[in-house]
């Protein structure tokens, strides 16, 4: 990210923190570096980001912005309370899909606003290269194999033991060459290659751990597949649908704000996981339908998920803050 936005011509300056506790600490640093550098907008994500943010918001007086990308519901009961009580210290609250923001009012009840910005991709830059097959080959996978991915951090919510089972009975009823491609990382990592180990997938199923650039990796995959309990509103999904990805997911949280079932892909309710394997035979067998929910998820993506259309609406509202 930082040489991203260095090549764009931004400046940046990193604070390491290796836990939240260290976060903390450093909002002298930042309430410094906010003084020196005259900045107008303080943007958090996430609730220990947007605690430090609050405190540098009310020693400078700077407008703050925080976003939420989960459920309430969902935290710590320690992240709750932090959130909770100190939620009304910033200007403003956006959450990245109706859901998300539905729970911070139901649970918080907040006396800021809270609007709802849904996420956006780049879709100029993910855009799927036929011609590329470097994934492909350094794996040695064909180009008739069919090739279903997820690019995902390894929590508890995104189901990623689950996403091998069904991977598996997929595997079973096909008679596809069938491969797996989970790109990621995260406390779990070692409990799930160890899963893959177990269930004698190793061959099958290729995990290159955490990538920075993960544009190849989707050019790889004929199917996104997630399996989540509970999302925000995954950007993952969305540069997957940029990619041309045909989309089988559950419906958690935010996902069915932007997936139309049968329609920009396949979707089931989050207790009906297995189901997901159904949706993959299908995909299997039938080649148009493949192809048509590549095209139509992209033709989503583009239409009302653009990194643009997200980037106006913040910036509508960092001019209204800095007013």
């Amino acid at each position: 990210m930082v040489s991203e936005i260095e090549k764009k011509g931004g400046k940046v300056q990193c604070l390491q923190a290796k836990n939240n506790f260290q976060l903390i600490a450093k909002f002298p640093q930042i309430i410094k570096y906010c003084n020196s550098n005259e900045i107008d907008v303080i943007h958090c994500h996430l609730p220990w980001a947007g605690f430090v943010g609050r405190i540098v918001h009310q020693q400078t007086k700077i407008p703050m912005i925080y976003t939420e990308h989960n459920m309430q519901e969902r935290y710590h009961p320690v992240t709750k309370i932090l959130n909770k009580r100190s939620f009304n210290f910033q200007s403003l609250a956006v959450g990245v899909s109706q859901d998300v923001s539905d729970s911070i009012e139901k649970n918080i009840k907040p006396q800021i606003p809270v609007k709802t910005i849904l996420n956006g991709v780049n879709t100029d830059k993910f855009v799927r290269n036929y011609n590329d097959s470097a994934i492909r080959k350094e794996y040695g996978i064909s180009d008739d194999a069919l090739v279903v991915g997820l690019v995902s951090v390894f929590r508890f919510q995104k189901r990623i033991k689950i996403w091998i089972k069904i991977l598996m009975a997929f595997m079973a009823n096909s008679e596809r060459e069938v491969y797996g491609l989970i790109v990621g990382a995260g406390p779990l990592e070692d409990e799930i290659r160890q899963e893959v180990v177990n269930c004698n997938l190793k061959d099958k199923i290729i995990m290159p751990g955490l990538q920075e650039q993960t544009k190849p990796y989707f050019n790889a995959m004929d199917i996104f597949m997630m399996s989540s309990s509970f999302e925000g509103l995954p950007i993952a999904l969305l540069e997957a649908m940029s990619m041309e990805c045909a989309i089988v997911t559950t419906n958690a949280g935010g996902i069915k704000e932007v997936i139309r079932d049968d329609k920009d892909g396949f979707m089931v309710d989050v207790e009906n996981w297995m189901e997901l394997s159904e949706k993959l035979v299908l995909l299997s067998e039938d080649s148009e339908k493949l192809n048509d929910l590549q095209k139509a998820a992209r033709e989503r993506v583009v239409s009302e998920f653009s990194l643009k259309s997200m980037v106006k609406n913040l910036e509508e509202n960092y001019s209204e803050l800095t007013l």
